[in-house]
């Protein structure tokens, strides 16, 4: 354990996040959003009847809903140790399992993408003995390959449907439009990977007093990181061999989660363009980056619910198709994220009883610790 961490309380200290405050403040906010939009709502336009549907549902459709939801986290945990352990780090499946669930459950505490999932994942890695530069250059790298699909997809399936080649509503302004977006993103992620590593004594040439410098290598240091993990991540797809499991680990998240949404619509019935769903799917989440709704609780909802009927999805069957596919994909996993959250801090208490993780990569002096789960 570093000095800094010793400095910082030892025995797997308490995240700030985590506050009898902060929970009852978010359970509040959460409360709030569903009841406008899966009670309030429904009743102002008309469509008070929706959630009487859900008594309907196809109880075969609700387990393949559940069974792409286990895939899409087995994807996501696989992503995550291939990025963020491989040869830096020798953490276990299990300790894997317990990061990602747990970061899960601290997503619900910080809105825009997940940044309280952010936080603990950090803090258990730093916990785990990894240097700060290499968690953040890894977190990126993770987060890059995780979130690059998502304007891939949008480009990919939005110039499909303006053109015609796959069957859907072909309007502008949900096939252009968001994949013009999406194209630029991906363009200036790319242009960022250009960003030079010493970037910080580069720009310190031009700043006159020693305070004056130090301050300008500090500020110069973030987007020579975020570079560092961008090309970490651009590397990963350049190279199969080494990033395969990465790679699929990301794909096959999303595939998996827009598997459940496809069986939520057919477990009502309707049948929905892959397409539309794909489409329909990746323009709702860009609610997630609302501030004020923690992990896009009710925003990510309205989103979803509000891009199908633009898609021509009778209203009266995308309010429970939605909710459908919120409770599996969302929250049927937080309780398994809770309990998580309370393994890893008796995993990272071991850690430090027993010797961290970055002490078990194999050397020429001794080989691989023998793995104990």
């Amino acid at each position: 354990m570093s000095p800094e961490d010793s400095a910082n309380g030892g025995h797997a200290a308490e995240l700030p996040i985590f506050t009898r405050r902060r929970l009852i403040q978010t359970g509040i906010v959460v409360f709030a959003l569903l009841v406008g939009i899966y009670f309030v709502f429904p009743k102002l336009v008309g469509l008070s009847n929706a959630l009487g549907k859900l008594d309907d549902a196809n109880p075969i459709w609700i387990v393949v809903a559940i069974g792409f939801n286990i895939v899409a986290f087995a994807a996501y945990i696989a992503l995550f140790k291939a990025v963020v352990g491989g040869d830096a780090l020798r953490l276990r499946w299990m300790e894997t399992y317990e990061i990602n669930m747990a970061g899960l459950a601290a997503t619900l505490l910080f809105s825009a993408a997940g940044a309280g999932g952010i936080v603990l994942t950090f803090w258990a890695l730093r916990k785990a003995g990894m240097q700060r530069h290499e968690v953040a250059r890894r977190m990126v790298a993770f987060l890059t390959l995780h979130y690059a699909f998502y304007p891939l997809a949008l480009i990919l399936f939005g110039v499909l449907l303006r053109t015609g080649v796959l069957h859907g509503k072909d309007s502008i302004e949900l096939t252009i439009v968001p994949a013009g977006v999406a194209g630029l993103l991906l363009a200036l992620g790319l242009l960022f990977a250009l960003v030079p590593p010493d970037l910080g004594p580069r720009v310190a040439r031009f700043v006159h007093g020693d305070r004056g410098r130090a301050m300008a290598k500090n500020i110069a240091r973030v987007p020579a990181v975020f570079a560092e993990g961008f090309r970490f991540a651009i590397s990963l797809f350049a190279h199969p061999r080494q990033g395969g499991l990465a790679v699929l680990g990301a794909a096959g998240f999303w595939a998996a989660n827009i598997g459940i949404l496809w069986a939520s619509f057919h477990a009502f019935g309707v049948h929905v363009p892959l397409a539309v769903v794909v489409q329909g799917f990746f323009l709702g989440m860009v609610a997630n980056l609302i501030p004020f709704a923690p992990a896009g609780v009710g925003a990510v909802d309205a989103g979803m619910i509000g891009a199908f009927v633009l898609f021509g999805i009778p209203e009266d069957t995308v309010f429970p198709a939605v909710l459908v596919y919120r409770l599996i994909a969302f929250w049927m996993p937080i309780p398994f994220g809770v309990a998580a959250f309370f393994q890893l801090r008796v995993t990272v208490q071991h850690w430090e009883e027993r010797g961290l993780p970055i002490d078990r990569r194999p050397s020429p002096e001794r080989g691989l610790e023998p793995a104990a789960n």
